[in-house]
């Protein structure tokens, strides 16, 4: 059962001239209210391109930022990881954020870039120090031999970095970054917005524009729109 007070009961007629802005508000209350452990799950869908035909591939990842003005969701990962090998051959990628509780779901679609090198530092040092080294620890996506294996990874970070309890809020310090971990973003060229409605006339509406790609952004033309039947 959704929550008694949702964002939006319906979509604004006209719809309003770009989604973002939306979307944000409905981030911002499903994060304040606390709706779930993590509001700000997203399910990422990729193209994993190394099988032949191409087959989608999708997992839970955590959005870390949604620029609404420029119309950027940022997520961070390995770069060596499964998406990140499969981004590296087809960087597009949809995001699905559903919200239970208010029976709204909103999926992104458009090209991913890398985050620039201080974006990725800053939130990389941001983290609590044992997910740091945890980044370095942990060669995502590959295999393992054993749990033991991989915990022995980790005390041979600590080793090296000199950390003996990485809980110790006193042993806390500044470790870089590795240079196969940082971010993401998901630049929005598709949107689709959906309230859920009673007899399942739900609401759907769709936001489209054209990205030009320069240098490592995108330009962004007029958003479009239209509804679409449920």
């Amino acid at each position: 059962m959704r929550a008694s007070k949702r964002p939006i009961e319906q979509l604004p007629e006209p719809l309003p001239a770009e989604p973002m802005a939306m979307l944000g508000t409905w981030l911002a209350q499903a994060t304040r209210e606390k709706i779930s452990p993590n509001p700000n799950a997203m399910t990422l869908a990729t193209v994993d391109a190394s099988v032949s035909p191409p087959e989608p591939d999708a997992r839970t990842v955590l959005c870390k930022d949604l620029d609404t003005e420029n119309g950027i969701i940022v997520f961070y990962s390995n770069y060596h990881s499964a998406k990140g090998r499969q981004l590296d051959r087809v960087s597009c990628a949809t995001a699905v954020f559903h919200w239970d509780a208010y029976d709204l779901q909103a999926r992104i679609r458009g090209p991913v870039t890398r985050c620039p090198v201080v974006e990725s530092d800053d939130y990389f040092n941001s983290r609590p120090l044992l997910s740091r080294l945890g980044a370095w620890a942990s060669k995502q996506s590959q295999p393992v031999a054993s749990r033991e294996a991989l915990l022995q990874q980790l005390e041979d970070i600590k080793a090296r970095f000199d950390i003996k309890n990485p809980r110790d809020p006193a042993e806390d310090k500044v470790i870089p970054r590795p240079e196969n971990w940082g971010g993401y973003r998901l630049w929005a060229r598709n949107v689709e917005l959906w309230i859920g409605q009673r007899g399942r006339l739900h609401e759907r509406g769709k936001w489209w524009r054209e990205l030009t790609p320069e240098a490592d952004k995108m330009i962004s033309g007029p958003w479009q729109s239209r509804r679409l039947q449920p």
